[in-house]
């Protein structure tokens, strides 16, 4: 049973539905299977940053109130950033005080990546990357490459996968594909029509 209203589970699965078919540059959606309480992502790290070359998943949790509140963000692929916890927990501003019920998946996606753009010294999570970027950017940056190098690398497949034209179709839930493959693989009586059955009986 579903924990979101039908509205709302409409509403996220139309969301994901779009990320899958124009998915933001740099973002993959990970295809959700039951649970659309847990949104998965791919965020390749962006150019002339020391997150470059890095492929970075990203994990979204909506609890049972959302889109009144937000959700939780969460690096799942370590990360030395100052707005990163150690536990992967995510610091920005549109997670919380500044949240709008109309905000999306989408544009809290695009947020996140910019954080790998801009991050905040200021609301540092990880007090040593933060303390880091304010005294000496060019250590900070030096030890965040370290990270993505060492980190960051395995996502890249999965990430060019989900990005093929092959694989970017429209998301389905899981109990749907199964009533889908379940109704196409049943055998149906042929039609016999009435004039089939004359033909028939004159033989």
């Amino acid at each position: 049973m579903s924990i979101f209203p039908g509205k709302t589970l409409k509403a996220i699965a139309k969301e994901l539905n779009e990320l899958t078919q124009t998915p933001p540059e740099d973002i993959q959606v990970i295809p959700a299977e039951a649970n659309l309480a847990m949104i998965s992502a791919w965020i390749r790290g962006p150019d002339g940053t020391p997150y470059e070359g890095g492929y970075f998943k990203v994990t979204l949790e909506l609890g049972t109130d959302y889109p009144t509140t937000p959700p939780k963000g969460f690096f799942k692929t370590k990360i030395f950033h100052p707005n990163v916890s150690n536990s992967g927990e995510i610091c920005v501003n549109t997670l919380k005080k500044d949240w709008k019920p109309e905000l999306g998946i989408k544009d809290i996606l695009l947020t996140i990546k910019c954080l790998l753009i801009a991050p905040n010294a200021e609301s540092a999570l990880n007090e040593d990357a933060g303390k880091l970027l304010l005294d000496d950017y060019d250590d900070y940056a030096k030890r965040a490459r370290l990270y993505t190098g060492i980190q960051a690398q395995g996502g890249k497949s999965e990430y060019l996968q989900l990005g093929s034209k092959e694989n970017n179709t429209p998301f389905i839930s899981k109990r749907k594909r199964e009533d889908e493959e379940s109704s196409s693989t049943t055998t149906t009586k042929p039609v016999v029509t009435v004039k089939k059955k004359k033909a028939l009986r004159r033989l």
